[in-house]
């Protein structure tokens, strides 16, 4: 065998101990998966009509909210996963099962992929689970927002990228 299909064989030997482990201890998975549903649901819901006020020169409309609001929490489930998957190499490391594995006749890389690939299935599954709850809660399909020039939330792409000394569109 090649020293490429073993590394592949390695590394998708540690990605099944990453997924039983996800199973062993379910709370850890549901904590995951379930976070991002529950703050999309608390931003919409409890806070929407008085955030959602600000956007649009006050009109409160909902779906430019969401659209909003959604990439943000997507982004911030991507970034909880991969706390987790620090976490958990952490603890490896920590318990000495990665001094066991050095004594192994195993890839070195392995152990990492396999805790990243297992960090990728469960933000496809986290993910997966929040967009179907979007659209419940939106007249639509989100929409990102126009940065088409104009000055609704008077901030614009020429604003963004002023020197600190020149005047502010802030002000």
């Amino acid at each position: 065998m090649s020293s490429l299909s073993l590394a592949v064989r390695d590394s998708s030997t540690m990605l099944r101990r990453n997924l039983l482990h996800a199973r062993r201890y379910p709370s850890l998975t549901l904590n995951l998966l379930l976070t991002p549903v529950i703050l999309l649901l608390l931003f919409v819901y409890v806070f929407g009509d008085v955030m959602s006020a600000g956007i649009g020169g006050g009109g409160a409309d909902r779906s430019e909210y969401i659209a909003y609001l959604v990439p943000g929490l997507l982004l911030m489930t991507i970034g909880s996963t991969t706390v987790g998957t620090s976490v958990s190499v952490a603890m490896d490391m920590t318990e000495g099962i990665i001094a066991r594995f050095r004594t192994m006749a195993i890839h070195r890389g392995s152990v990492l992929i396999g805790h990243v690939v297992g960090s990728v299935v469960q933000s496809v599954m986290s993910v997966v689970l929040v967009a179907p709850s979007v659209w419940p809660s939106a007249s639509g399909p989100p929409t990102p927002p126009s940065w088409s020039g104009s000055r609704r939330s008077g901030c614009s792409r020429s604003s963004l990228w002023r020197s600190p000394g020149s005047r502010s569109a802030w002000a």
